[in-house]
Parts: C-alpha cells; structure tokens; sequence
C-alpha cells in the first residue's frame, strides 16, 4: 500500500499532458482520481483505461474559467467519495507574443485559465478541506518565478500571481492543508525547441503545446511524491517543487515534450 491508496484526487486539465500522466499514475498507486478538462471523449478513454487495470476514475466535463462548472466538479468528487483529498491545477495555457501585437484575447485566455481557474479550483474545494480539517492543493508554474522572458509578460504574470496565492493560501492555512508549487523548467529563451503558438489559438483552448524539458510522467511523478508527502521525484525532474516543510530540490535536464 502507498501513501497515494485511497485518496480523492481531483486533476484539472486531465485530458492530455501532465493532467492525464498524473491520472495514470496516481491511479495505479491507488487513488481516487476525478479527472476535469473540456475534450470528454478523451476523459472517457482515459477512464476506461484505468477501470479496465483496476483503479478507479470518474469524469466530467469542465472549463476551469466557469464557476458554476468547477464547483459541479467538486460536488461530483463528494457524491462519488464523500471526501477531498488533493486538487491538482493541471489546466493551463501559455500563448506568447510581444505587448505591442495586442493580443487581447490570448492575454484575457491565459489570466482566465491560469489564474482564474486556479483561483476557482482553490474555491470549490477549500470548504470542505477546511470543514474535514486536511487537504492538499498542487499548483503547476512552468516558468521561473525570478525573471521575465521576451513574448512571455502576460503568461510570467499569471504565474506571479498564482505563486504568490499559493503561498498566502499556505500561510492561511499552516498546519492543516498542504499547498504544494511545482516549477517543470521551460526550455531557455531562444532555444530551437520551443514552438512559437502566438500564431493563434488553434487547438484545444485547455492544452496549447509548447516544448519542455520535464516529461509528462516525471512531473507526474514529483507531483506523486508531494502528495505522499515527500518533495521529491523517485526519477529526476528538472522541476522545482515547494512545499510546506520549506525543503526544495532539483534536478538536471532531460529534455522531451508534453502539453501544458
């Protein structure tokens, strides 16, 4: 039995990327998983896929920028297990472009994703963290909080900000949630492997691809471990991952590719 057995755990953007590699593993660990994201053709796969090895997965359709979806979210998590154990904001969206294109509607897109649903995500399942007396919430910022790169102002905002929540919600709460930042490490500016995405925003809105250097199961991997209550990867990571105890770590690179 691991530490992951039988936890509630609710994924946000769980249709690709980290979200589905985190579903994957902490449901062959054990837990509980409640997989969110808009694509529910790919939910239900990914559901069927776990039953069928014997775990245990349910679904439904979410947009992270709708309160009313999120909280459904929530509530579907409680009718199916009575409980919450751990939210992880997997959902996010990374457009780049310079300000001077004015790309309003990636800019209102990525503060609407990234900082709004996380935001919305923390309100559906904070009263009952709180009423239960534990929880545990994983935030994604796949960028340096230390720093600016050209094209990436709006997208470096959103995760200021949500860095900065994540760790007045851990203040609010010492000793009873846990509220854990992983950082997976974007490519350097420049790098050839990064795709340029300003172009528009084709695709699906809650997984827009990008190169980085951390794959999808070794983030899936560190965010295991910060859910079992260690802060670190049994397989190296270039990721930094924060949590309560005040412990960091990292890794070296190892480059593929995934969807955020």
């Amino acid at each position: 039995m691991t530490a992951i057995q039988d936890k509630v755990v609710l994924i946000t953007g769980a249709s690709s990327g980290i979200g589905e590699a985190t579903a994957r593993l902490l449901a062959r660990r054990g837990a509980h998983v409640v997989l969110g994201a808009r694509r529910t053709d790919r939910l239900a796969a990914l559901a069927a896929e776990i039953r069928a090895t014997g775990g245990s997965a349910s679904f439904q359709r979410l947009d992270v920028t709708l309160r009313p979806e999120m909280e459904a979210f929530a509530e579907l998590a409680l009718e199916r297990h009575d409980r919450i154990d751990a939210l992880v904001n997997a959902a996010g969206v990374m457009p780049r472009s310079p300000l001077w294109m004015r790309k309003i509607e990636e800019w209102e897109l990525m503060i609407d994703v990234n900082l709004r649903g996380v935001l919305l995500g923390i309100a559906a399942v904070l009263p009952t963290m709180q009423e239960q007396g534990w929880g545990h919430i994983v935030n994604l910022l796949p960028v340096s909080v230390t720093g600016v790169t050209a094209e990436s102002a709006v997208y470096h905002g959103t995760q200021y900000a949500v860095d900065a929540i994540s760790e007045g919600l851990r203040q609010e709460h010492a000793g009873r949630l846990r509220v854990s930042v992983l950082h997976p490490e974007l490519a350097p500016p420049g790098d050839p492997r990064l795709e340029r995405i300003a172009a528009g925003l084709a695709g699906e809105r809650m997984s827009t691809r990008r190169r980085l250097l951390a794959p999808t199961d070794a983030v899936a991997r560190s965010i295991a471990g910060a859910i079992e209550g260690g802060y670190y990867a049994a397989h190296p990571v270039p990721a930094l991952l924060r949590s309560p105890g005040g412990r960091s770590d990292s890794a070296p690179e190892e480059p593929a590719e995934y969807a955020f």
